[in-house]
């Protein structure tokens, strides 16, 4: 089974209207300039008894193929716990975590978040070369967004000069 958790922070009544008629779980973080640690615990507090996995994307990294995540649930099937997807040996997103760890995902220090969760784990974390940038390259000012837009559709973002 799998359940789609989003988490909101600012404008959540907006988003949330606006998926209205979806299948999407929506977990608000109370505090949207929190630090991502509090936005994953709010996320694993949401999801429903039973699931068994969990792989989380910052929004950030919105041009992950479909592919990642599937080669993900398929480490994890295989006996992986924590699996991390690499490109050209560099680690990034998303990341796919066993819900054994539930609780120290719902305690992560606030200053290190996955990095130093990943890190603590660093024995079990089952890495995957995979054949995307996408997975390292992230989205943080509307010069990236722009970029990435070029890139994936072929033509700049509508509306900008």
């Amino acid at each position: 089974m799998i359940i789609v958790v989003v988490g909101l922070g600012s404008r959540a009544e907006e988003l949330k209207n606006h998926l209205d008629n979806s299948t999407i779980i929506f977990a608000v973080n109370p505090d949207p300039e929190s630090e991502m640690s509090v936005s994953i615990a709010c996320g694993v507090r949401a999801l429903p008894a039973g699931i068994q996995a969990v792989v989380i994307n910052p929004v950030d990294h919105a041009a992950v193929p479909p592919e990642i995540v599937a080669t993900l649930v398929s480490e994890w099937q295989k006996g992986a716990r924590l699996v991390k997807p690499t490109w050209q040996s560099r680690g990034g997103h998303p990341v796919l975590i066993d819900l054994e760890f539930r609780e120290e995902l719902l305690a992560l220090d606030p200053n290190g978040g996955l990095k130093t969760f990943f890190k603590v784990h660093q024995t079990e974390v089952k890495r995957v070369e995979v054949n995307s940038n996408y997975i390292a390259r992230d989205m943080d000012t509307w010069d990236d967004y722009a970029a990435l837009h070029q890139e994936i559709f072929g033509f700049g973002v509508p509306g900008s000069a």
